[in-house]
């Protein structure tokens, strides 16, 4: 045991610890995921290998061994969304964003998104609105009908009113403009949420797992008023606490103005109630 600590070099302990977080990673991103029963189901087929070589399975050993062949391809075309999302999240680290620069939306646009919100809720329009940050969303941009303008609480609500053909997604807001309207957004994969969070809801949560978008939904059936960030979604706002809260997501402050209101019955994660 001592000549075992005695040739441990600090490299070692190096190359140990990169492999623990990277594996710590993995089953962060696995965690609670439909690909955490893949990933079982792979094992098995590990297992089931490892017998019929064992139990001298000619025919069984030969598939098993021919499909471990291309074992790297199958994990990532089985493991492709949550290896999107790893990568996203890694994209996405504060070192990282210090080198490129955070993107960072006008005081101007929060206020008229603020506006807009608390007209929908008043009237019980679902929404959902997202803000670009870091991560482009031009790949979801392009699968809506293209906008391209300035952004007013007007014309947001216009999009979501019923009579609209473009009510029914979601609108894009990128580099201070409106870029899309009517656009899908992937649902959430994740099988912890409870059933009573709607369509938009998931895919709030959803476009907020793959990108470091900002997804504010307004719940059709309730008026309640959420905002979707980093795979987790927060409800309850209030006018003056949205304002608040997408100032701090993306780095538009309000101008020195009193801080008034708070969530309303706190910040719950997960549980917005509603069809929608």
């Amino acid at each position: 045991m001592r000549t075992l600590f005695q040739s441990l070099r600090v490299q070692d302990l190096v190359d140990i610890a990169i492999v623990a977080f990277a594996l710590y990673r993995v089953f962060l991103t696995l965690q609670g995921a439909l690909a955490a029963q893949m990933l079982g189901g792979l094992g098995l087929l590990m297992a089931a290998r490892f017998v019929a070589r064992k139990a001298d399975l000619l025919s069984l050993s030969f598939i098993l061994e021919n499909f471990w062949a291309v074992w790297v391809l199958a994990l990532i075309v089985v493991f492709q969304p949550e290896l999107r999302r790893t990568l996203a999240q890694t994209g996405r680290s504060r070192l990282f964003q210090r080198l490129v620069g955070e993107a960072s939306a006008s005081h101007e646009v929060v206020a008229e998104v603020v506006r807009a919100v608390e007209s929908l809720t008043a009237k019980r329009l679902g929404a959902l609105i997202v803000l670009e940050r870091a991560s482009g969303l031009r790949s979801y941009a392009e699968l809506g009908v293209g906008v391209d303008a300035t952004v007013s609480a007007e014309l947001l609500g216009s999009l979501f009113l019923p009579a609209s053909p473009l009510h029914d997604g979601a609108t894009l807001i990128q580099d201070g403009r409106i870029s899309a309207a009517g656009c899908f957004l992937p649902l959430s994969r994740n099988l912890q949420l409870g059933r009573t969070l709607g369509t938009r809801h998931r895919a709030a949560l959803g476009l907020s797992e793959e990108t470091d978008a900002v997804v504010v939904v307004v719940s059709e059936e309730t008026g309640i008023v959420s905002v979707a960030v980093d795979g987790h979604i927060e409800s309850g706002f209030d006018a003056p606490a949205l304002r608040t809260r997408l100032g701090e997501l993306l780095g538009a402050p309000e101008r020195a103005a009193p801080r008034r209101g708070s969530l309303i019955a706190g910040v719950r994660r997960l549980g917005v109630r509603g069809k929608a």
